[in-house]
């Protein structure tokens, strides 16, 4: 892997640069909030060679929209619920524009 490599992976959301304590830190959280997010399955981290978590840019942005709920009164399990269908309901919407461009006949982005 050469250095351009390195700094290309800066840029991949879904790529595991944070550590547990640094994502905590990011998202002004505690690691318990961290964990408690993974136990209800709303983000899986990496895990490290040793062991440890690691979160991507992605998952962050998850975290702090569960974490925004919760500090408005939300349980963490009900968040976390909320959050996915937030996520499903985003990708039902983003397949169904996709389809009607097509039943349009107009040409589709690429992601």
């Amino acid at each position: 892997m050469t250095a351009g490599d390195s700094f290309d992976r800066l840029d991949d959301d879904d790529y595991p640069a944070y550590t547990m304590g640094r994502a905590a830190e990011m998202l002004g959280t505690t690691q318990g909030f961290l964990r408690a997010v993974g136990e209800a399955r709303l983000i899986t981290p990496l895990r490290s060679e040793g062991g440890h978590r690691r979160y991507s840019r992605y998952q962050l942005r998850i975290a702090a929209r569960a974490r925004e709920l919760v500090d408005h009164g939300t349980p963490v399990e009900a968040a976390c619920r909320i959050v996915i269908l937030e996520d499903q309901l985003e990708e039902a919407q983003r397949i169904n524009a996709e389809h009607q461009r097509r039943a349009a006949g107009t040409p589709t982005a690429v992601s």
